[in-house]
């Protein structure tokens, strides 16, 4: 099943939309929002199911499925947590700033609390106030939670992931290294997120969805040239049941909690950093990667992060070669 909210008001149009993502039909008569139906999901989500078999049937009325007409599935949520499952971006950037990486990275993951109240819509432009600030796209994996008992498994949290869909976490790199040195994390050097027009349930992903990752190829194309095609499923180093349960460790999480993997990050085939797409590579899913890598190899960065004019394209295929959660496609504009 794929669920998506139509812009209208603060939380959307909730609404169920065809597999190939061309269609879409009404939800409202069973519940408004997405954070209704996740609130009582086990009540709900049979009735959604039961309204997509219907629409993929071609037995109830339907209208075209238009993802500049869309929010993000959840336009606002009750919390949005962020990981960095990739250890290896980690490591990497770490490296470029000649920094050392504590052994517990590979062990205990790192996550942040991010901005929740307001997120961007899949095709929404990226509002920048300076490009001194450093714009960088980061394209990751998200998963939707239900209600998660405080102290739960790794395996236990996996049986709480409702849906699961794709995100663009916008950084402002520029912004981020005097924000940590003063301890207290992140803030202005992350504004709204965008996600993936629809989120999808865990079943209808098939043998891409191994209760835990999400395999497949991610796609990142910046001003239409492909970035990255890291697979998502290659190099987690935490699945998404550690990190629930790492998030759910002295608190209980409340249904609607969004769970991000983190900057998706492949090693090359010999082991060492990733290689551009145009060098036989994977690419890079965010440009301080790129910039890292540049570093290392050459003593500076090269490439610029984005600026006014520039726009980013994320998303993941299936089998034939059609998005599965729908594109993020955004243009960077000046505030």
């Amino acid at each position: 099943m794929k669920l998506a909210s139509l812009k209208s008001g603060r939380d959307g149009k909730l609404v169920v939309v065809s597999n190939d993502l061309a269609w879409f039909a009404d939800a409202s008569h069973i519940c408004a929002t997405l954070q209704a139906a996740l609130d009582n999901w086990f009540r709900i989500a049979p009735r959604l199911e039961a309204l997509a078999t219907d629409l993929e049937h071609d037995v109830i009325p339907k209208e075209r499925f238009h993802e500049h007409d869309a929010a993000s599935p959840l336009p606002r949520a009750y919390q949005w947590a962020d990981g960095s499952a990739y250890v290896n971006h980690v490591a990497l950037v770490r490296q470029a700033r000649g920094a050392e990486m504590p052994e517990s990275f590979w062990h205990d993951p790192l996550m942040y609390q991010g901005g929740s109240d307001g997120f961007l819509g899949p095709r929404d432009d990226i509002p920048l106030g300076d490009v001194a600030w450093g714009c960088d796209m980061e394209a990751e994996v998200v998963v939707v939670t239900g209600d998660v008992p405080m102290g739960v498994s790794a395996d236990e949290a996996r049986e709480f992931i409702r849906l699961v869909g794709l995100t663009n976490d916008v950084s402002l790199r520029g912004l981020i290294p005097d924000e940590l040195a003063k301890g207290f994390g992140f803030f202005q050097s992350k504004p709204a997120s965008a996600f993936s027009p629809v989120f999808v349930t865990p079943e209808a992903l098939g043998a891409r969805w191994d209760g835990g990752k999400l395999h497949g190829a991610l796609c990142v194309d910046l001003n239409g040239k492909p970035l990255g095609r890291a697979d998502a499923g290659v190099d987690m180093t935490f699945d998404f049941g550690q990190l629930i349960a790492h998030a759910a460790k002295t608190r209980s999480l409340v249904a609607g909690t969004i769970i991000g993997s983190g900057t998706v990050s492949n090693r090359d085939a010999d082991g060492g950093p990733g290689k551009p797409i145009g060098e036989g590579g994977l690419g890079y899913s965010c440009l301080a990667e790129v910039r890292t890598i540049e570093t290392i190899q050459k003593g500076k960065p090269e490439t610029p992060f984005m600026q006014p004019g520039d726009t980013v394209r994320i998303w993941m295929e299936d089998e034939k070669h059609h998005p599965i959660f729908g594109v993020i496609e955004q243009q960077v504009v000046a505030a």
